[in-house]
């Protein structure tokens, strides 16, 4: 939740490590020093930091030790950094899924609050997701695969690839026709039309 965290965490010493961990824990791991300052940790961190237990992920990031690296450590690093008000959507979104050969270069994220971080590696998105529109992937949220098809059906991706994104979202059973049919109802015309397209072409 967007916020967590907002004001210095109170208590003992070890509450507030607790308390950060726990944050940390969400995200596979990965804290921001953000997060250290609002829980008062920065000792904690500090000694951590030289006994091994935390390692720097980045700038602005670290992550506890004892957790593995994984293939989906980066989506868990971003949402970390936005405080969890951040959802993988858009081609990042249709990759995770298995939706379509978008092969994206950049990260796609729609985050609702917080500092973009200096990057070139992420494209975001303003923009607030109503809850059935994310799911949860563990450390971080995904736009549900309909949310997907519709957001791609308004962007520049070609045609052939939208149909695609849409054949492979059917057939692996991700959402049905008549699903994307009334979910793509609100869309202006023409996403409309490119939506009708895809549908008609599978």
């Amino acid at each position: 939740m967007a916020g967590e965290s907002s004001r210095r965490t109170q208590g003992s010493a070890d509450h507030r490590w607790r308390v950060l961990q726990r944050l940390a824990g969400r995200h596979a791991g990965f804290f921001t020093t953000r997060q250290v300052l609002r829980t008062g940790c920065e000792s904690q961190v500090r000694a951590a930091l030289g006994d091994g237990s935390v390692t720097r992920a980045g700038v602005g990031m670290m992550r506890l030790a004892r957790w593995r690296a994984g293939p989906l450590d980066e989506y868990a690093m971003w949402a970390a950094w936005f405080d969890g008000a951040a959802a993988v959507s858009y081609q990042s979104a249709a990759e995770l899924h298995g939706l379509g050969r978008l092969a994206p270069r950049f990260l796609h994220l729609s985050v609702s609050t917080g500092r973009p971080p200096v990057t070139p590696r992420l494209v975001l998105t303003r923009r607030k997701l109503d809850d059935p529109d994310v799911e949860s992937a563990g450390p971080f949220l995904v736009t549900t695969p309909v949310r997907t098809v519709l957001d791609l059906a308004e962007t520049e991706i070609s045609q052939s690839a939208l149909n695609e994104v849409v054949a492979d979202a059917i057939a692996i059973h991700r959402c049905d026709t008549d699903e994307i049919w009334w979910a793509g109802q609100p869309l202006a015309p023409r996403a409309a039309e490119r939506l009708r397209r895809a549908l008609s072409a599978v």
